[in-house]
């Protein structure tokens, strides 16, 4: 405890300018975080950042306070012309992987400069494009964008250019580097000014993001923990090892023993998002789902119920699992297991955040199990615990459960919204279907025990 307090320094001592030091106090930050007390002297320097943090541990306000401050200190040292300063516009751009992160990281960025007359533009898809244009002619200081929506903007909207361009984020650097992005995030370094400050955030290091760092940085300063992936301390991780014909009745179990808690459950399709949620919501629960294929305004929409907790279960696939500061979560719950063991990393970071506790818990069925192994290895060999359960009770939920899933049937092919699951009779479809598969269940149990 003595070598922490040690370390904890105030945003002044780390020589935050006082206007922002002020916008943190407001916005309740006494103390930096870990990852901003390591990577704002070094970014307040004027270096190139790469940052390593878990997610929930502040990393947005350790690129935005470094940004804001450089466009303080720019205006008051240049030189007036005509009796005004300069407004330099296009002097920061933010680059993220999802709409609902750029629109957070806008909003954190317009709450530290409220008292500077701070002008910021979000540029992502699904936002009608004429006011993004808009907004560009009133020269934001600080563009926030996903990389497609602003190489579009960047070769049709006339007059927009970066070629003033100051400071350059990439967050969530290993997801901006997957095939999605990867070609209009070429384009757009080809654009902008060689010289100038870049900041790579992540939770995770991979070689894409290595590669983009020797690419991309001059001399960069490496901050937080080594590639290495982990969990925070804070986070008390449960594996659940269930017959896939159960496995609803067991996440029907688990949520009615945390009523009041804030629950994000993922699953891996879109499909299942709206279907689980429906069958919740037949069940009595307060659930709502968000997924990739609703509207940028639906998908806000739900963001803005379950913050506010006119919703508390917030059922959805990874495109909720990068970045988003939802306050308060409770608990994650995998429904599905990730195949790509990394993204975990991300789900389970939704809770536990900025020093508060939380719960993570799998749901493993055999078909899921050799991913779920790769996640322990991932987190270091870690051997999760199991879940307390009280089977009996979870099998007289059997009869209701199946009703919900009936009504939640029809009710999405009367909207037309029903889509006939991958053979609709493979095993991974059992879990929605029913089944017998009781003696596999047992076999790979015993395996997985061993």
């Amino acid at each position: 405890m003595e070598e922490e307090n040690e370390v904890v320094k105030t945003f002044a001592e780390l020589g935050v300018r006082e206007e922002l030091v002020k916008a943190c106090e407001r916005l309740g930050w006494k103390n930096p975080s870990k990852i901003q007390a390591e990577a704002l002297p070094y970014a307040l320097e004027g270096k190139d950042v790469i940052g390593l943090a878990q997610t929930g541990s502040g990393k947005t306000a350790a690129f935005a306070i470094p940004i804001l401050q450089a466009l303080l200190e720019y205006v008051y040292n240049s030189e007036p012309k005509k009796g005004r300063r300069p407004d330099p516009a296009f002097f920061a751009c933010v680059l993220s992987p999802t709409r609902e992160l750029a629109i957070q990281i806008a909003e954190q960025f317009e709450a530290l400069g409220s008292d500077i007359s701070l002008r910021c533009a979000v540029l992502v898809g699904g936002i009608d494009k004429m006011q993004q244009t808009i907004a560009l002619g009133r020269r934001p200081h600080v563009i926030v964008a996903t990389p497609g929506r602003l190489w579009d903007h960047m070769s049709t909207t006339k007059g927009f250019s970066l070629k003033s361009l100051k400071y350059l984020v990439l967050d969530e650097a290993d997801r901006l580097l997957n095939e999605d992005f990867e070609k209009s995030l070429d384009q757009i370094l080809e654009e902008i000014p060689l010289e100038r400050k870049t900041f790579l955030f992540s939770a995770t290091m991979t070689t894409k993001v290595r590669k983009l760092q020797r690419a991309c940085l001059r001399n960069p300063v490496k901050i937080g923990a080594a590639s290495k992936y982990s969990t925070v301390d804070t986070l008390k991780q449960w594996y659940l090892f269930v017959p896939p014909e159960y496995k609803d009745c067991y996440l029907v179990y688990i949520l009615s023993e945390m009523p009041e808690s804030t629950s994000m459950i993922f699953t891996r399709t879109c499909h299942d998002t709206r279907f689980l949620a429906l069958v919740l919501q037949s069940l009595g629960f307060r659930a709502i789902p968000i997924s990739g294929q609703m509207t940028q305004s639906k998908r806000l929409g739900a963001l803005n119920k379950f913050k506010a907790r006119e919703c508390n279960i917030l059922v959805c696939t990874d495109v909720a699992s990068r970045g988003l500061d939802i306050p308060s979560v409770d608990v994650v719950i995998n429904y599905d297991i990730p195949s790509n063991s990394k993204d975990y990393i991300h789900r389970v970071g939704r809770t536990a955040r900025a020093g508060r506790s939380g719960v993570g818990i799998s749901l493993v069925t055999q078909y899921q199990l050799e991913w779920y192994l790769q996640i322990e290895k991932l987190i270091g060999g870690k051997k999760l615990p199991e879940y307390p359960v009280e089977k009996d009770e979870v099998y007289s939920l059997w009869e209701r459960v199946q009703e919900a899933k009936r009504l939640s049937k029809m009710d999405m092919k009367e909207s037309g919204d029903w889509k006939k699951r991958r053979g609709e009779d493979d095993e991974e479809s059992e879990r929605f279907l029913g089944g017998n598969r009781g003696g596999k269940f047992k076999k790979s149990f015993k395996k997985f025990k061993q």
